[in-house]
Parts: structure tokens; C-alpha cells; sequence
């Protein structure tokens, strides 16, 4: 029994100094650099920065194969903060947010079939090219508000997709898996936005729609620097978006909003601050 004992003993001291060994032998050495990193990084493992995690980010910018502004919810001050740890100048990029260019609710615009398919956005899509009638219009499944990670996203009762402007890091994840590309990202301090998605001629879009864009070139014949007309659909041009508002009044069918006045009929997210300022991600 003693035998059987010292036997196994000494055999577990082998083993522990084989692993000992091993684990000097093959341990990776990880530069302190890309630990501090990540402890000043959100953590949301969003993929904004395009890597699927903070840990990939972390490691890429030691190595210096990505620059210090890569990661949108971190923000100016993670700017900062991993600039002072690399001994770079930070150089913040412009803050953006998304936003749904589309108002055209289940009351609002007209379907092509009623869809009683799985709740979501692609799926119905593949059916007909989707249930609604406008071609770019938001389908309301909540595709895009499941796969927010920072609760930015809310569908009205009556199937439209909405962003909060203060909840939104700018991770672009609604934008990877919208069908109908009707998500679209802008600068943050940009608050006037054509919400239509439509490039149909204006008769056409009055037939399934009451809030899309006709065409009527009025925004741009009164503000010709903020807006432009392509295919037959308004854009704010918005190196110039400070002027953007002034055509409100005469857009007749009232697809141009200036979310500083509040989100789109439905939502239940309170009215944003103007200037507007984002939640910060800790």
C-alpha cells in the first residue's frame, strides 16, 4: 500500500515538474501594452472596429496594425487613452450614428401581402422581395433591434424601425444585416435626414407611400448646397447639413425631419438632446 502510494506521488512530481517545464518553454508572452489596452476598451465586443472582439483590437494596435480610433463606442476619451499608451498623437474620427431613412410604417405605406413568416427582416425579404410595397422601405421585423448590443433600437407598434441618436455607439451591426440597406450611418452632429429610401418617380412612390420622397427638387431649389437629387430621391448633403433645415416647412410630404425636434411618430424614446450627446460605453 505505502509502495502504491509513493508510486503515484512520485509520478505526480514528474508530471508537475514536465508541465513546469512546458509552460516556460511555450509561454506566450504578452505585450503589457495590449493588457492596458483592454482595460481601458468598452468590452462590448461589438465589432465596430471590424475584428470580431476587443481582444483582437487590443492585440492589433500593439502590433501596429490598427490605429487608435477604430473602436466608435469608446469614444474621444478610449481615443485618448490608447494613443497615450502606444505614444501616438490620438486622432479622433468623426463620431457617427445610424439612422433608419425610412418613416413608412404599416399605417403609412402600403404591403404587397401580408407576411406571416418568421419574424424577421431577411427572411421576408426572400419572400417576393419582401411584404412591403416600396422597395427600400423598413420591413419593422426587428432584425436590426436584436442585434444591437446596447438596446439603441426600438420597432414601433406599428412596424418601424428606430434609433436612439443618445444610445447609439455607432458598431454598425444594423447596417450589416438590414436587407434593404435602409440604415444608413451619419454624422453624429448631422440631426436633418431624408428619411426615404426610395428611388421610384414620384407618381409611383404617392401610390404606396404618404411620407416618401417624390422628387420635387424643392428642398434643393431652396437650399442648394444642403440637398441633392439623385434617381429621383432628396439627400442631404451634409458637409453642408447646418442648412438643412430650413426646407422643412416646404417638403410636401414631410420625409425631411430634424430628429432635434424627436424621433418619428411611435417611438418611445424621449425627444434628444440638442447638441446631441452620446452614452458612453464603460
Amino acid at each position: 500500500m505505502l509502495a502504491a502510494v509513493l508510486s503515484l506521488g512520485g509520478i505526480g512530481l514528474v508530471a508537475a515538474a514536465a508541465l513546469g517545464v512546458a509552460a516556460k518553454k511555450f509561454a506566450v508572452e504578452v505585450d503589457p501594452r495590449e493588457a492596458a489596452i483592454l482595460e481601458v476598451l468598452p468590452g462590448a465586443n461589438c465589432g465596430a472596429c471590424g475584428l470580431p472582439g476587443c481582444s483582437g483590437y487590443a492585440k492589433g494596435v500593439v502590433e501596429g496594425k490598427y490605429a487608435p480610433n477604430m473602436c466608435p463606442p469608446g469614444g474621444s476619451d478610449t481615443v485618448e487613452k490608447i494613443a497615450h499608451i502606444m505614444g501616438l498623437e490620438a486622432i479622433a474620427s468623426e463620431p457617427r450614428v445610424a439612422v433608419v431613412i425610412c418613416q413608412g410604417d404599416n399605417r403609412k405605406a402600403s404591403e404587397k401581402f401580408r407576411y406571416l413568416g418568421l419574424e424577421d427582416c431577411n427572411a421576408a425579404q426572400k419572400i417576393a422581395d419582401g411584404p412591403k410595397t416600396c422597395p427600400g422601405g423598413c420591413l419593422g421585423l426587428g432584425t436590426c433591434e436584436r442585434v444591437c448590443p446596447f438596446g439603441a433600437i426600438e420597432i414601433t407598434p406599428d412596424g418601424l424601425a428606430i434609433i436612439s441618436r443618445e444610445k447609439c455607439t455607432g458598431c454598425e451591426k444594423c447596417v450589416a444585416v438590414c436587407p434593404r440597406q435602409v440604415i444608413r450611418m451619419t454624422p453624429l452632429e448631422a440631426t436633418t435626414h431624408v428619411l426615404c429610401n426610395s428611388h421610384d418617380k414620384g407618381p409611383l412612390v404617392r401610390k404606396y407611400c404618404q411620407v416618401g420622397c417624390i422628387g420635387c427638387t424643392l428642398c434643393k431649389k431652396n437650399a442648394p448646397e444642403a440637398y441633392k437629387i439623385e434617381k429621383f430621391l432628396a439627400e442631404v448633403i451634409y458637409e453642408h447639413h447646418d442648412k438643412a433645415a430650413d426646407v422643412l416647412e416646404k417638403c410636401p410630404t414631410k420625409c425631411i425631419r430634424d430628429f432635434s425636434t424627436g424621433y418619428p411618430e411611435g417611438s418611445s424614446f424621449p425627444p434628444p438632446t440638442v447638441p446631441v450627446k452620446p452614452i458612453q460605453v464603460d
